[in-house]
């Protein structure tokens, strides 16, 4: 049985231009400092652990999750690079009220997490980064299987991709019946770190979750991701002048632990914890970590902003 997992305690959506929404979902302390979370690719505004959500509600902290274009109750749209998302936050952190805020990524997440710091070094007090994606592309640039493949494919999905992006959302909602046991399945052909984590009922019950009600009207987000990712990101790794706090496990089998080290490398105040023995997903079961982390860095270096 999959555990009920808790509703935010707002969900909206932002305005960030004519014609353009963005949705969120806030959990912890509305009073709070405030931490935006940024999913994986695929992922929505939901994907954020049920370890992380109570840690904000203990320790006051207003976690904000953000569904980026293409999923969920956001506008379908196409950036030009990751860094033209940092504008999009900025406005929805201004509507919410939030002057400054710190930032953590997932996976497709973190080069969305950079891009914010280091578009608004005044703002971004601290920034995490979770098994993130490296630059493709550029002198901060690394490749891998599976970034070749997204640089092979992108070409496809920037001239085809409304009629796969359609298809991708149609196979959601056939595969929605039987979430829970496709996942299982995903799960036993994962290695060791991940399948222990997908084997946890609050972090089964948030993904499917996050998975069921982010994609059940579209899916286009990850292939926006794609296109992202294997183009010049707009900005470079040592532009990002706030701190930088890194978690990559040593197995990773989807983005390889050496770019996370390539990454941090490059990075000008970046520190890395290697979660040894854990693959993609270990970043998720350090939540409070990561959290606790963000505000021991915003506690020194801008003490008499809370």
């Amino acid at each position: 049985m999959v555990p009920p997992i808790e509703r935010p305690k707002l969900e909206g959506n932002v305005a960030v231009s004519a014609d353009r929404q963005l949705g969120f979902a806030e959990f912890g302390d509305p009073q709070g400092r405030a931490i935006f979370w940024l999913h994986g690719t695929p992922g929505a505004r939901r994907q954020i652990p049920a370890e992380a959500r109570a840690y904000a509600e203990l320790e006051k902290i207003r976690l904000i999750g953000v569904d980026r274009p293409g999923i969920g109750s956001s506008t379908p749209h196409q950036y030009p690079n990751v860094l033209a998302f940092a504008a999009d936050l900025g406005t929805i952190a201004d509507t919410l009220g939030i002057d400054e805020f710190a930032v953590v990524g997932l996976s497709g997440g973190g080069p969305y997490t950079l891009a914010t710091a280091a578009a608004m070094p005044d703002r971004v007090v601290a920034a995490g980064v979770l098994g993130g994606v490296a630059p493709y592309v550029g002198p901060d640039g690394i490749t891998s299987p599976l970034m070749n493949l997204g640089s092979t494919v992108a070409p496809v999905l920037h001239l085809a991709g409304a009629p796969i992006r359609l298809a991708a959302a149609t196979v959601i909602k056939i595969v929605a019946p039987i979430g829970s046991p496709a996942l299982d399945l995903y799960a036993r052909v994962s290695p060791e770190g991940d399948r222990k984590l997908l084997g946890r009922p609050e972090f089964k019950a948030m993904f499917l979750d996050d998975l069921l009600n982010g994609s059940r009207k579209q899916l286009a987000a990850p292939f926006y991701d794609i296109i992202d990712f294997v183009r010049d990101w707009g900005f470079r790794l040592d532009e990002v002048k706030v701190p930088v706090r890194w978690w990559h496990g040593d197995r990773d089998h989807i983005v390889p632990f050496s770019h996370g080290a390539h990454a941090v490398s490059r990075l000008p105040d970046a520190e890395m914890t290697v979660l040894s023995g854990e693959s993609h997903l270990g970043g998720l079961g350090r939540a409070e970590e990561i959290l606790r982390t963000m505000l021991d860095i915003w506690d020194r270096e801008r003490p008499n902003s809370r």
